[in-house]
């Protein structure tokens, strides 16, 4: 059977001084940072045999995924299926405000890791990712696909490929900014999973979706 691969990439560091936490909001561009980490996301994948690139509709992803089809002489094409995961807090700082988790008012979005109770469902999040990432397999069979997204889907769908619980540490998730998750495909079926961070040596002082520090 034919071997493909898809690599989901998370976008890079985003301009946000105000750290907010902004999900879904529109607008949200990379810093100048972001932009250099998306060259050097592109850098690792260039000698790659890409046959499409898709992303997320938000600006973010979009911006990542431009220099990465450019190399390729490709056209960046969204996907709603990539967006962000929801959030209750979309827009408000966390820890601050009406984001605070000391306030009890919250509390109720905090009970069921399962849920998640404070956004969209993590099993939600895995059924589009995976629906989106068997069709770039499909597409790209013998191949290589890119997938631009966020870390959170990414995250749950890479626990899900291989075999784990969704329900997670977010400090332990190995999804840094502009990291590549490569699904290694045998015809429809996952074979192995791949990881690189081409943008690591950026990542001092990098910033996160909630303003806070990447180590």
């Amino acid at each position: 059977m034919t071997a493909t691969t898809v690599h989901l990439v998370r976008h890079g560091e985003v301009h946000n001084p105000e750290k907010i936490l902004y999900g879904r909001l529109p607008g949200y561009r990379l810093s100048e940072r972001g932009e250099q980490m998306a060259r050097l996301a592109a850098q690792h994948l260039e000698g790659h045999d890409i046959a499409l690139v898709r992303a997320s509709p938000l600006l973010r992803a979009q911006q990542t995924a431009a220099p990465i089809a450019a190399s390729h002489g490709l056209k960046v094409s969204a996907d709603q299926r990539l967006i962000e995961s929801g959030n209750h807090f979309e827009g408000h700082r966390m820890g601050h405000g009406e984001a605070r988790f000391s306030d009890p008012r919250n509390w109720r979005y905090f009970l069921n890791p399962f849920r998640p109770s404070w956004g969209e469902p993590y099993r939600e999040q895995v059924t589009r990712v995976i629906a989106a990432v068997q069709q770039a397999r499909a597409e790209a069979e013998g191949r290589e696909a890119v997938l631009v997204l966020h870390q959170l889907p990414i995250w749950l769908t890479r626990r899900s490929a291989e075999g784990k619980s969704l329900v997670h540490d977010p400090r332990r998730r190995q999804c840094g900014l502009c990291s590549v998750t490569s699904l290694r495909f045998i015809g429809p079926h996952l074979s192995g999973v791949d990881y690189a961070e081409p943008a690591a040596a950026l990542y001092a002082g990098a910033v996160d979706a909630t303003g806070g520090k990447l180590t």
